[in-house]
């Protein structure tokens, strides 16, 4: 298992063949329309994840919005409602097909009100997961090795978790209602960005 760092974009055909990506990121905050984007994580399930600090100047990216846009990679998420947003806002891409580990927990797990990203690899997996660097300045002109062992962890276990998910959702009937949520979820995201964010626009009021 290694960390791989890469600045301004991944390297061509590194994830060649690859079928599906576990993908996070790291922001200066989380508001969407303040808050830059600054690190995008990525790992094809192997054990070995690759971090991409961003030029933030440009956002220029081609091979890591190649990625975003493959229709034939799978995009695994832990709530990417924010990560579809962001890559929607600063690297101009709608990030598809998408699987969404929050998502898929809450429509699975419904024995509990658990479903950070901690908690569910904590009992799916048996990882216990460190989030001493959550809060830290993602933005700075060099990642510490500490920050990079962070930004790993939340994209190794998205592979294994989604696996556990999808046997529970299948178990219980619930596959095809998850699809569905996953299948909207770009279009969630840019309700956000257009406004709609904190307002349930199903409710009757």
């Amino acid at each position: 298992m290694a960390n791989h760092l890469h600045e301004g974009d991944l390297p061509e055909g590194l994830f060649e063949g690859a079928s599906s990506l576990a993908i996070d990121s790291e922001t200066m905050g989380l508001n969407l329309r303040r808050d830059p984007l600054c690190v995008v994580q990525l790992s094809a399930g192997d054990g070995d994840a690759h971090m991409v600090r961003l030029d933030r100047s440009s956002y220029d990216c081609p091979n890591l919005k190649a990625l975003l846009l493959n229709p034939s990679i799978l995009k695994i998420f832990h709530f990417g409602r924010f990560d579809i947003a962001m890559f929607e806002l600063y690297l101009g891409v709608t990030t598809t097909p998408v699987w969404c580990t929050k998502i898929g927990s809450k429509i699975a797990r419904t024995y509990t009100d658990r479903h950070g990203l901690k908690d569910v690899v904590k009992e799916l997996v048996g990882v216990d997961l460190s989030k001493a660097q959550q809060s830290s300045d993602w933005g700075a002109a060099k990642l510490s090795p500490e920050q990079l062992a962070y930004a790993a962890t939340d994209v190794l276990h998205l592979h294994a978790v989604k696996e556990k998910l999808e046997t529970m959702l299948i178990r219980e009937g619930r596959m095809g209602l998850a699809q569905a949520c996953f299948d909207f979820l770009p279009h969630r995201a840019r309700l956000d960005l257009a406004g709609w964010g904190e307002m349930d626009i199903f409710a009757h009021s």
